[in-house]
């Protein structure tokens, strides 16, 4: 009989764990499904460079369908695992919910943005997790300065030209450094602008940013940031954001136009609340070292895990109950690592426990700026980028993905940017309306066309 393995969410380690096992599965050995709401994996490390438009939105989207030729794609959301009966519950994204029988599961449904009760942060703030976040991110600045161009300096001006991130980790750090670089590039294509009233916010709770540094790297991160012109408020809690403005735990008060939340991450709700499969205190997925779900002590059969939703142990750690932190890096290879386990397991052999020692850490920081960090070897600026741009471009799945990237960094540096906005795109029917107006029929017409239709045997009688 086929087996039936279900793997919850098509993100980065759902795609590679798929995508390895269609290349190693044998003719009629098990039938894959991967249930996600999008048609695409999004590569995480582009949002960056697309909010700055270095990067194509849909380039750093890897369409499911195209890449896994061999696996059924279900587009909707797992809402409940019921392993003791080997059964979830799909919501599709269209229709009724429905229950869906497996053999094998496998989670990686991914984590979510972490979000706190502050006012007006639900009304105003961007997440940038995934292409959409981004896009708007980027078009919603474009959209400020032409707005701000056609009026005289004052309070609205400086709002449209006010940016806050909250949040100082990889990826707040990566999209403030890119979408500065990006407005002071801006600000020569408007005569009617200046760069001094360019006002752009990175707001930190901790005294440091990027936690995956050490100390001094990030001090030279935090100088290289503020000398290009941003404000970079450490030991700070955002406080209120309602209409924009912006109120921190120092004291400090400013209007701001565009707010990007990139606080961290959450466990998944699905798997918080809704799955019998064990769960630490944290809310994320028990794994073990071989990503078999459970316990050393207590195994689960027919049950795997992977990726930011799971706590995988780090051996590489050398401590117990230490965890691989939340990154694509570990991602990918914990997804790869599964798909090989779960074969050798079908076949009668013992899967691997996952090992990886860090590849180093690396970050963009704007056109030509980046950092990157091994060990005590840390490297600074254009080499760094350089070293961000191979890394990614080597790092994104296919070659399909690869070239394209590549195409647009080649086009971009005889011809600059793209700076034209699409915020349009996000109510298309906005034009089409406006342009047709209420409809009032004309009323002696009307009743004359009901007339003819009447006498002609086409309508009835009013």
């Amino acid at each position: 009989m086929v087996r039936t393995i279900l793997i919850v969410g098509g993100g980065y380690a759902g795609f590679y764990t798929a995508w390895k096992l269609e290349k190693k599965l044998r003719r009629g050995e098990a039938r894959v499904i991967v249930v996600d709401p999008r048609p695409y994996m999004t590569y995480q490390p582009f949002l960056p460079e697309v909010v700055a438009g270095s990067v194509e939105a849909r380039h750093a989207a890897v369409s499911l369908r195209r890449h896994l030729k061999k696996t059924e794609l279900i587009a909707g959301r797992v809402t409940r695992i019921d392993h003791a009966h080997k059964t979830v519950t799909v919501h599709p994204a269209v229709g009724d919910s429905y229950p869906l029988e497996y053999d094998i599961i496998v989670v990686t449904a991914g984590a979510v943005a972490r979000t706190l009760a502050i006012p007006g942060v639900t009304e105003h703030a961007i997440g940038m997790k995934h292409v959409e976040e981004a896009v708007a991110i980027r078009d919603r600045l474009l959209t400020a300065f032409d707005q701000a161009a056609g009026l005289p300096p004052g309070p609205l001006r400086r709002k449209l030209l006010t940016v806050t991130f909250v949040g100082g980790g990889f990826s707040g750090v990566e999209g403030f450094g890119e979408l500065l670089a990006l407005a002071k590039a801006l600000v020569r294509r408007y005569p009617e602008l200046s760069r001094d009233e360019l006002s752009f916010h990175l707001v930190e709770a901790r005294g440091r940013i990027l936690p995956e540094v050490t100390d001094k790297p990030g001090e030279w991160v935090v100088r290289s940031l503020e000398k290009r012109g941003g404000h970079v408020h450490l030991n700070a809690q955002l406080l209120s954001a309602i209409d924009g403005h912006v109120v921190l735990s120092t004291g400090e008060e400013f209007d701001s136009e565009l707010i990007v939340w990139t606080v961290g991450n959450a466990a998944n709700p699905m798997v918080h609340n809704h799955t019998d499969l064990p769960i630490d205190q944290r809310g994320l997925l028990m794994v073990r070292p071989d990503l078999r779900v459970g316990t050393d002590e207590a195994p689960v059969a027919d049950a795997w895990g992977a990726g930011d939703d799971a706590a995988v142990p780090d051996l590489s750690a050398g401590q117990p109950g230490a965890a691989t932190v939340p990154n694509a890096q570990h991602a990918v290879r914990q997804g790869k690592l599964l798909a090989k386990n779960l074969i050798a397991t079908l076949r009668g052999s013992e899967p691997k426990p996952y090992l990886h020692h860090s590849l180093g850490v690396v970050a963009t920081l704007g056109l030509g700026r980046g950092i990157f960090q091994f060990h005590r070897l840390v490297i600074k600026g254009f080499p760094a980028w350089l070293m961000h741009r191979g890394y990614h471009v080597l790092a994104v799945p296919t070659w399909e993905r690869k070239f394209r990237v590549f195409a647009v960094w080649a086009t971009a540096v005889p011809f600059g940017r793209d700076i034209v906005s699409l915020a349009s795109v996000q109510q298309p029917r906005e034009a089409f309306l406006a342009g047709a107006g209420p409809y009032v029929p004309a009323p002696a017409q009307r009743a004359g066309a009901v007339e003819a239709s009447v006498l002609a045997g086409d309508a009835p009688r009013p």
